[in-house]
């Protein structure tokens, strides 16, 4: 199958450090190479990829200091996929809404990963207005505030599974907070939970320039003893991170599309406890990969049960759910029922038939 995927141009794909979206794509378009298909990869000039690459632009715009305005180039790019649409078989596109006007008359060729939030006011009359554009929910929990849109799945996340070797004898005597540093993400929380039972905690984040007033004024006063902050890590470092820590907190307040440090820190064996908003509850497996509650009032409980959950199965069951490979033949199942000619546009309740099976995450495994 001729595929073309088309990234994001803010980060490179993979990203050199954050960039949730741009680690996907590349999860994705190789993994899709690997398994046999010809991926046309519609990127930054500095991305690296074993597909073909397209250059849309020298480098990631964030790293440009001459970028002032990202919407030229995305403009130049999607003219660039427009004409060379005819070699493809399906347009998979990663930019929101950016091509909907202009690929409207091969909408039976595309499909459009949603990667961020979707209870903005404004986006339900545009996805109505463009009904005939397929979009792909990473969760079901993100479609909700849209549930009228035209979706032909839910897909979960997926990453390569040797990306992470698993640790199931930590020794780093700390619980772990990664991703970014922001009210909804939760860092303040993360530090109070691990406080309140004596437990260290060590923050690996990256500061955005919206929130430096949030990291100056909340957590910074809170950093010091047993609360370190250790900043922005790439890939490979995210290995002994997460791998060493006893558990990875995600307190977060928001609506949370996904998640993929979830999946990375089940990956290393490592569990995970979690505050019960967006896609967690589908994420997590309560009492197996980790425990969801419903606010601060349960975490000091529920911290040490999460440590004490088994390491091995919190491995199990991410290479079950959660691996490049079972998301790109979920959407290599899905590109094949787009291109058959009697198709359909498979409706919400149905959409599972591209997700893998789990466990109700509201009740324990017994």
């Amino acid at each position: 199958m001729k595929i073309a995927q088309i990234a994001p141009l803010i980060e490179s794909v993979p990203p050199r450090l954050y960039g949730g979206t741009e680690r996907i794509v590349s999860y994705l378009t190789e993994e899709l190479v690997r398994q046999g298909h010809e991926v046309t990869l519609f990127a930054s000039g500095d991305s690296m990829t074993s597909a073909k690459l397209v250059a849309c632009a020298r480098t990631a715009l964030r790293l440009d200091p001459k970028v002032r305005d990202p919407l030229p180039y995305y403009m130049l790019m999607l003219d660039r996929v427009r004409q060379q649409a005819a070699d493809f078989d399906i347009l998979h596109f990663h930019i929101d809404f950016f091509p909907f006007p202009i690929f409207r008359p091969m909408a039976d060729r595309t499909v459009t990963t949603l990667h961020g939030r979707q209870d903005l006011p404004d986006l339900l009359p545009f996805y109505l207005g463009f009904g005939d554009m397929p979009l792909v929910s990473i969760s079901d929990a993100q479609r909700r505030p849209i549930a009228d849109a035209n979706f032909a799945a839910t897909i979960y996340h997926g990453i390569p599974a040797q990306m992470h070797t698993p640790t199931y004898d930590p020794r780093g005597g700390y619980v772990a907070f990664l991703g970014r540093i922001s009210p909804e993400k939760g860092p303040d929380r993360a530090i109070h939970i691990a406080r309140s039972l004596g437990i260290p905690l060590k923050i690996a984040a990256k500061v955005d320039a919206v929130d430096e007033k949030y990291y100056r004024d909340v957590i910074v006063p809170l950093l010091g003893p047993g609360v370190e902050f250790i900043g922005e890590i790439n890939e490979q470092q995210k290995t002994a991170f997460l791998g060493e820590a006893l558990a990875l907190l995600f307190p977060i307040d928001w609506p949370e599309p996904f998640g993929l440090t979830m999946i990375e820190a089940m990956a290393c064996g490592t569990p995970v406890l979690a505050f019960r908003h967006g896609s967690v509850p589908e994420i997590i497996d309560q009492g197996v990969t980790g425990i969801v509650i419903d606010g601060m009032e349960s975490a000091a409980a529920a911290l040490p049960q999460v440590m004490a959950l088994d390491r091995r199965k919190v491995r199990a069951r991410f290479e079950e759910r959660f691996t490049a490979a079972r998301m790109a033949r979920d959407y290599i199942k899905l590109y094949h029922a787009m291109l058959t000619p009697a198709r359909m546009i498979y409706p919400y309740d149905t959409a599972r038939a591209f997700m893998p099976s789990h466990h109700d995450a509201t009740q324990p495994e017994a």
